[in-house]
């Protein structure tokens, strides 16, 4: 027993002694097809919200005021988009928006996603549509949301008639944003009784199948998913809840990476009380997160959906750690990941702007930071992350010789035992 305890603490004193040189130098830069692109929501940027789960839940929370007005400002975000040279434009269609009432569709709110689409195909850019950001309408909502036996159908109807409108457009659909934290914000906000969990998780699974289905039949070509929210040392339960039961049907990986966990990181904890600006960002975490997932299926592609850094409303970490920093660090990573034979085809930062974080608007996410709860103007204003990812986009990631700001974890508890193990090594 002695003999085992000091073997890991020489073990982990090795992992230390290692980890705290600074890396060399970095991965080669990733090809032309590598989808660059940047993420949005509708009922967390459009503003204008009608009535939907979520407005009812805002009435609750910091006032939802009018987001950053993106319903009527989408043509200039689209823009600094495209300037930043990127290929990929993520936003979400409002289910709440299109179809006010069971039997009415909104022709204008219909011609506003008609022009989103537009605009993206224009700026040279590829739509991801995401079908469901956790929204839904406040008709829905009165008859039970995800409770009720018929919500699968009439979400499956309203899907179809997003697929029929935009198929043909190049784009890569999302079903479902992150399911399981779409449940348990269901849940902490009374949408639906906690012991109905397993119930709205099997609509959701039998939802994304069919729509799955569906796309492929209507829009031939056309990639789908439904993106996890990585969540460290509970990514087995979370696959066990929705990923694992939809696996066959997905034409890519789509992973949400914010936070890690290790030996020598457990500031995560901050997330349970919603204050993400003090947790310390670890970005060889995103590293492990994409390894975890290309050993359970190597065949599919692997795209990063969100990734992205909060601040304090806006003001700069104590620890000097910029949005920059945190963009370099963890496309150098993501190369690391490509060039040891995981087929990571692109990446989406989190967000074009800062919005509405569900109940609040301190954590800042934004590329361009916005400040709607103090500014009527809704002013965009460049962070210094907005130059950094034009560079990145336009030279396939980091320079060879780049050296991450935050050195490599211990132990990332993100894959514990092979992180711990098996290292990767460096280039």
């Amino acid at each position: 027993m002695v003999a085992r305890v000091v073997g890991c603490l020489v073990l982990i004193a090795a992992l230390l002694l290692g980890s705290s040189a600074p890396a060399a130098a970095g991965p080669p830069p990733l090809s032309a097809d590598f989808l660059w692109g940047v993420a949005s929501s509708g009922f967390q940027s459009e503003g204008a919200g009608p009535d939907s789960n979520w407005r009812r839940y805002a009435a609750g929370k910091e006032p939802y005021r009018n987001g950053v007005d993106f319903r009527h400002r989408y043509g200039e975000d689209i823009t600094r988009a495209a300037e930043m040279g990127l290929k990929v434009f993520r936003f979400s269609i409002e289910w709440a928006r299109v179809q006010p009432t069971p039997t009415s569709w909104d022709a204008t709110e219909l011609a506003y996603y008609d022009d989103v689409v537009r605009r993206i195909q224009a700026a040279g850019m590829r739509p991801m549509i995401t079908l469901d950001h956790w929204v839904y309408p406040g008709w829905i909502a009165d008859r039970g949301g995800w409770a009720n036996a018929s919500i699968v159908d009439q979400w499956m109807a309203y899907a179809s008639a997003m697929v029929e409108r935009y198929r043909g457009r190049q784009a890569y659909w999302i079903t479902f944003n992150e399911p399981t934290i779409y449940l348990q914000q269901e849940i902490g906000n009374g949408g639906i009784n906690p012991f109905l969990a397993p119930v709205m998780l099997d609509r959701l699974v039998r939802a994304h199948r069919r729509a799955f289905d569906l796309i492929h039949q209507r829009d031939p070509g056309a990639p789908v998913s439904s993106n996890v929210a990585f969540v460290p040392a509970a990514e087995f339960l979370m696959g066990l809840a929705f990923w694992d039961r939809v696996a066959d049907k997905l034409d890519f990986i789509g992973i949400d990476y914010y936070y890690g966990l290790s030996l020598d990181n457990l500031t995560a904890v901050n997330a349970v009380n919603g204050e993400l600006w003090k947790i310390d960002p670890q970005p060889d975490g995103i590293y492990h997160a994409l390894r975890y997932y290309h050993a359970k299926r190597p065949g599919l592609p692997l795209y990063i959906i969100e990734n992205g850094m909060p601040t304090d409303n806006g003001k700069a970490r104590a620890d000097g750690y910029t949005r920059s920093d945190h963009l370099r660090d963890h496309i150098y990573w993501l190369q690391r990941a490509r060039a040891d034979g995981m087929n990571v085809i692109g990446y989406n930062y989190w967000s074009i702007t800062d919005n509405y974080e569900w109940g609040s608007y301190r954590p800042r996410f934004g590329l361009y930071t916005v400040d709607a709860a103090t500014d009527p103007t809704l002013a965009r204003r460049a962070t210094d992350a907005v130059a950094t990812y034009r560079q990145i986009a336009t030279s396939g990631g980091v320079p060879s010789g780049y050296v991450p700001v935050k050195r490599q974890s211990i132990c990332s508890l993100v894959n514990l035992l092979t992180s711990c193990l098996s290292p990767p090594q460096r280039p």
